[in-house]
């Protein structure tokens, strides 16, 4: 039971429709790059998902590298602020 005392629960049996189809609920976004997590891989301790994204992710930093930020000054009180567009 919930604070509220609701109660959360998980579906147990797939939905159907009228005609007999399987009605696919909360399936969310399809992935743009598949991988596969093998059962015995995981057990080892590792995560294809995870190691697929990290590699992904350092070569899209090496293609394009994000310039480097640099903090304004404040501007004293009282003071008018640089534009903020440039």
């Amino acid at each position: 039971y919930l604070a509220d005392f609701g109660i959360a629960r998980v579906a147990e049996f797939p939905v159907y429709a009228m005609d007999g189809r399987w009605i696919v609920e909360g399936h969310g976004v399809s992935p743009t790059i598949e991988v596969d997590n093998l059962p015995h891989a995981t057990y080892e301790g590792k995560d294809a998902q995870l190691e697929a994204a990290i590699s992904y992710l350092q070569q899209k930093i090496q293609d394009e590298p994000i310039p480097e930020l640099k903090a304004r000054p404040f501007p004293e009180y009282g003071q008018p602020a640089e534009d903020v567009t440039n």
